[in-house]
């Protein structure tokens, strides 16, 4: 299959576009503590749908040697005690921060929580000194995950297509999950 990545960039907190304020009922937590369990859960369960695989043969040492670095910034959003998604973030050198990972779970998919989610998180990187935040999404992900990026303000600097062996359907958050609706 071929699969298109796309690579965008802000360069100024200005560039940032909060989307329309709406009722969402959510909350917005830094999860502070290193824990392999909670963001291999959250890894799973954003990005099952979505062919997401580069961390599923991790190590618990593997996880805990990534998140436990200053570097890394995890911030949950939760609805009603629920974890609906979630957004990574990684400083990197030349104050670059990455916004590494980033979605929600599927029963929280268009309730506005996505656009918010993400604002709140760009905000983040501003906030820890960014002089450039970027991103990468790909054909793999969300439907609205490119989108969704353009909509916040994000403004495209790469795109590269290259040939990738997929199976014909997610994995799921874990094995016989249901299949994503569409």
């Amino acid at each position: 299959m071929n699969v298109t990545t796309w690579y965008l960039e802000m360069l100024d907190s200005r560039e940032l576009i909060h989307p329309q304020a709406a009722c969402l009922n959510i909350s917005i937590e830094q999860a502070k503590i290193p824990c392999p369990e909670f963001s291999r859960f959250l890894y799973t369960s954003v990005g099952g749908d979505w062919h997401w695989t580069d961390r599923l043969a991790w190590t618990f040492d593997q996880w805990l040697e990534y998140l436990d670095r200053t570097e890394v910034q995890t911030w949950v959003a939760y609805s009603q005690g629920t974890p609906a998604g979630y957004v990574e973030l990684e400083l990197q050198d030349d104050d670059n921060v990455e916004v590494a990972y980033f979605g929600l779970l599927r029963q929280f998919i268009g309730r506005g929580i996505g656009g918010h989610l993400l604002s709140f998180g760009v905000q983040k990187a501003w906030e820890a000194g960014a002089k450039r935040v970027w991103v990468h999404t790909c054909s793999l992900d969300g439907p609205t995950a490119l989108a969704n990026y353009q909509a916040r303000g994000f403004k495209l600097f790469k795109q590269t297509t290259y040939q990738k062996e997929i199976p014909g359907t997610p994995v799921g958050p874990w094995n016989g999950a249901f299949p994503p609706s569409t």
